[in-house]
């Protein structure tokens, strides 16, 4: 099955999406990754939601990828009376550890941690940004506000502290268990939340060990001031525009996101964009116009993949969504701008070899308007570096491992395909040239780009490029 678009869809599954039957209709649909949001998904759950997918990748014969998304520590308050407590604008609120039910002038703030950053002037968000706290006294364990954006509160709402890096580990307790029992279910890759620091992605690399690729979502300020930093320890990034929306001021959101796709793109790491981009079909068959363009933006910023978070997991029209998305993307590549909006784009290549090789391959695969670029690769290594030129050629990705294909799935514009690994030199080009016509990307009067290292199998060793002509190769047996 090709997808007749270059960026992926990321699709989350939910009670509304959990069938093997709609799993499948989201496939076809469009979904290339599906993410399984671990805050709301048990154990039991998890192992059958891979199940389930990977018995509609042996079906399909299409690598499909997986992303658990761990939780991440969360910052709540503790319980408030019986029905909730209306805090009214001006009034002064009083923060403790206490373990007693808040009302309008207390509330329970059991996170040590906080109070030990908190100074006069902070700001407190409760129950993403409907509550807003401005503090004013800070001792040991107490804090006291003034109320500047009151609102009703109920029990266990969210907190997020703006303006500070907190003393916490990005990985919880339950993110470990969450973490093994994915890695054991052999997700392809990890998404990490909390993410204030490189010391958290180092300290998650290595409880991962390689076992799947490691996403940082990037939704705190403190991680953006550091973004040169984190992104060559990660291996993909996303755009978590809900929670950068709630930690800085909302206009600041659409300018980070091109910063961080072009930062991504420049780094040659792939970037997902998220949160409610087809917020509107949670209830509606049709999106509104203003998510449409949401959509749009995200392709011509150059990402990777556009994701649906509730649009599929707990909405009414989750296949329509993913439909729709697909319809938007296709419409905005084959669109008069967009190619040339890409190249704007284009990044200098890196001073490797098979940077080099990668950069060669778009400049010949243009002027000789090959069919497609073909890539051997192991790791993904030469996948990545493909998809970071952007060509205006299909990049067909062909690689001996299963996992690898599957952790290629989010990447721009790669179609992936496992097949065994070349016996030698010819075999690699005649089966790059079969393929090319098996999955409907070359005719055989046409040329195609072949890359690859030699010698064959070797990781991250693309050190050769070859032009071959598809018809001397398929017409020879």
């Amino acid at each position: 099955m090709r997808r007749c678009r270059c960026v992926k869809i990321v699709a989350t599954l939910g009670p509304a999406s959990q069938s093997a039957e709609m799993i499948r209709s989201l496939f076809t649909a469009g979904v290339d990754v599906f993410r399984i949001n671990m805050s709301h998904t048990d154990h039991a759950t998890l192992g059958t939601y891979v199940e389930t997918i990977r018995r509609v990748e042996r079906d399909v014969k299409r690598p499909i990828g997986i992303l658990a998304d761990l939780q991440g520590p969360k910052l709540r308050i503790g319980t408030v009376v019986e029905g909730g407590v209306d805090l009214v604008a001006g009034a002064t609120l009083q923060l403790d550890l206490r373990d007693e039910p808040g009302d309008a002038t207390h509330l329970s703030l059991p996170h040590p941690e906080v109070f030990s950053v908190l100074k006069p002037g902070s700001v407190l968000l409760v129950d993403d940004g409907r509550v807003r706290l401005r503090i004013t006294e800070v001792e040991m364990a107490r804090a006291v506000a003034c109320v500047e954006i009151g609102g009703h509160l109920t029990a266990h709402k969210g907190v997020n502290v703006p303006g500070v890096v907190l003393p916490i580990a990005a990985l919880s307790p339950k993110d470990h268990a969450d973490l093994e029992q994915a890695l054991a279910q052999q997700v392809d890759w990890i998404a990490l939340s909390f993410v204030q620091r490189p010391e958290d992605v180092v300290e998650a690399r290595a409880l991962v060990a390689g076992r799947a690729g490691v996403l940082v979502k990037l939704e705190k300020p403190a991680a953006l001031e550091r973004l040169d930093e984190i992104l060559p320890l990660t291996d993909a990034v996303m755009v978590a525009r809900g929670d950068l929306g709630v930690e800085m001021p909302l206009e600041h959101v659409p300018s980070w996101q091109k910063q961080i796709v072009r930062a991504a793109r420049q780094a040659g790491k792939p970037v997902i964009v998220a949160t409610r981009m087809l917020e509107s079909m949670l209830a509606s068959p049709m999106p509104t116009r203003s998510d449409v363009s949401d959509v749009a933006t995200a392709v011509f910023d150059g990402a990777d993949a556009v994701m649906l978070s509730g649009e599929s997991a707990v909405g009414q029209y989750p296949v329509e969504a993913v439909a729709m998305m697909d319809r938007i993307a296709r419409s905005v590549e084959s669109g008069p701008h967009y190619r040339a909006i890409i190249d704007a784009q284009h990044c200098e290549p890196g001073a490797t070899t098979p940077d080099a090789i990668m950069a060669a391959a778009r400049q010949v695969a243009q002027t000789l308007h090959a069919a497609a670029i073909v890539s051997w690769t192991r790791s993904g290594a030469t996948g990545v570096r493909a998809a970071r030129e952007r060509p205006g050629v299909p990049i067909i990705v062909l690689t001996p491992v299963p996992g690898t294909g599957r952790r290629l799935a989010f990447t721009w514009g790669l179609h992936c395909v496992v097949t065994a690994d070349a016996r030698d030199f010819e075999d690699m080009v005649e089966r790059a040239c079969r393929i090319a016509v098996h999955e409907g990307f070359a005719t055989l009067d046409q040329s195609i780009v072949v890359t690859a290292g030699v010698p064959l199998g070797t990781p991250g060793a693309t050190n050769l490029l070859r032009i071959s002509m598809v018809g001397k190769y398929v017409n020879a047996v």
